[in-house]
């Protein structure tokens, strides 16, 4: 399926995915152990785990799981696990929700397994954009990361659409970051910073709308200034 034939609204996001952003659209990004205590004592309900080593993910899983939290692995970056179908049974079997990787094979071998899916991208250029909405339309995963999170603001509405429902992830590193991120589109955002995994969405929607009357109140003073000149 071309990507230019997606719906133009794009595919609907899962109830559990809908529900876990409703209020705090944040997604906390947890390289390795040493955050976990962070993220059970923060509002935010979604994690991607990346760069834990193989033998301390069921303990880790478990944990996040009974405490009612939805977990992401990174399948790519996790010590001693392989990139492979066994990888994601043994994800599944010990209570992992989803799974993350750049790999389209992997996104079509999580989501018969049950796994909710999340395909990261990385935009450099026009042509690696084209190449990754390609990617994403095969792979049809349930969420796709877009990193660095900057340039979300120079794709096109197009091309917005293609890769949605989207997670801006990558220098992500104040409120206002998260802000700007929502009001172009995405469902969420991905970040490391536990200061930031207690952003409400109404709170960020705020800082969005003053953002964009500063922005309005600018525009509106260059085009003064350069009618009188």
């Amino acid at each position: 399926m071309n990507a230019s034939h997606r719906p133009a609204s794009g595919p609907r996001m899962s109830s559990v995915l809908s529900s876990a952003f409703a209020e705090v659209p944040i997604i906390a990004s947890i390289i390795g152990p040493q955050r976990l205590q962070n993220f059970l004592g923060a509002p935010a309900k979604v994690c991607i785990l990346a760069s834990i080593p193989v033998g301390q993910l069921p303990n880790i899983v478990q944990l996040l799981g009974k405490a009612g939290k939805t977990v992401f692995v990174n399948v790519d970056s996790c010590p001693g696990l392989a990139q492979d179908k066994g990888a994601l049974e043994f994800l599944k079997a010990m209570g992992a929700h989803g799974m993350v990787s750049t790999r389209l094979s992997l996104m079509e071998k999580g989501r018969p397994l049950g796994l909710l899916t999340m395909q990261k991208v990385f935009v450099t250029d026009r042509s690696n954009m084209r190449r990754s909405t390609d990617a994403i339309a095969r792979g049809g995963p349930d969420l796709v990361e877009i990193m660095p999170s900057v340039i979300v603001a120079r794709m096109t509405a197009e091309a917005k659409r293609a890769m949605s429902p989207f997670v801006a992830a990558g220098f992500v590193e104040t409120a206002e970051d998260a802000a700007a991120a929502l009001a172009l589109g995405a469902v969420a955002v991905a970040t490391s910073d536990p200061r930031l995994w207690d952003l409400r969405r109404d709170t960020l929607a705020a800082l969005g709308s003053a953002a964009r009357s500063s922005a309005s109140q600018a525009s509106a003073i260059q085009a003064s200034r350069r009618n009188t000149s």
